[in-house]
């Protein structure tokens, strides 16, 4: 697997502004500009926190909104910086069907090394804290035999958690902070290992084993992004996979 460069730490020849220009050669700006964007869920967990007893579609609403919110900064950067969507590895162009195969056959690949991570995170945390209980997905219990809410929980998790959280977590994050520590092959390795425990942490409502089997999958998804050069369609369609596979279950629980 070889490390994509951090092309953004080379060149400032194509910004449009003055501060696009700092987002491209300041440390502090760069540092700024992530701090910026991960403090924007932390003001819309205080938000719900302050709300007595949010029903689950708010709760739902919130961290959707809080996710477009830091996809707008992250779309604001890129635009100061005159970069495209691809230099996240996220392209819109159309791609022949064979191309759009490979994409699929390797998003199943994917998804099976993202799923052995997670049943490896569990085994791990099971077996140092002696707990047989999965992670806490309590905050899902609505969704028990009722299809409406189901499918509408589906749609959602498709386009903030598999759309959103790849954008974020991998093309983003990773790729920021690789710029951060200077574009080499030990900036993109700090930025695959921080990239995965921040994705752990953010699923905090999960519990201790939750947030422990998602940065397993953080990492998986992440050396994923790396091995396929990039193309974040592949880990978008891994992780709908994976989020497809634990909301079922909860569907069925009770539905009988």
């Amino acid at each position: 697997m070889s490390l994509p460069k951090a092309s953004g730490t080379v060149t400032n020849a194509g910004a449009s502004s003055v501060l696009g220009n700092l987002l491209l050669t300041s440390k502090w700006a760069q540092a700024a500009e992530l701090a910026c964007a991960f403090l924007i869920p932390a003001v819309f967990l205080a938000i719900l926190h302050t709300l007595e007893d949010p029903s689950p579609l708010t709760a739902h609403l919130l961290i959707a909104a809080s996710i477009v919110v830091m996809i707008g900064v992250v779309w604001l950067g890129l635009r100061l910086r005159a970069q495209p969507w691809s230099h996240l590895g996220l392209t819109f162009s159309r791609c022949g069907r064979r191309t759009a195969m490979r994409a699929v056959l390797k998003s199943l690949v994917v998804f099976i090394a993202a799923l052995a991570a997670f049943v490896i995170g569990t085994i791990v945390m099971q077996s140092l804290a002696g707990d047989r209980e999965g992670a806490d997905l309590s905050a899902y219990d609505h969704l028990q035999g009722n299809l409406p809410l189901l499918l509408l929980t589906l749609a959602s998790v498709y386009l903030t958690a598999s759309f959103g959280e790849e954008v974020l977590y991998r093309g983003f994050l990773m790729t920021r902070l690789a710029e951060l520590f200077g574009g080499g092959k030990a900036a993109w390795l700090m930025a695959l290992g921080m990239s995965s425990l921040v994705f752990g942490l953010i699923h905090y409502q999960w519990g201790p084993i939750g947030m422990v089997q998602t940065a397993f999958m953080g990492l998986a998804l992440g050396i994923s992004y790396l091995a396929v050069q990039r193309n974040l369609w592949v880990t978008i369609l891994a992780h709908g996979y994976l989020d497809t596979l634990l909301i079922l279950p909860l569907y069925f629980s009770r539905s009988n």
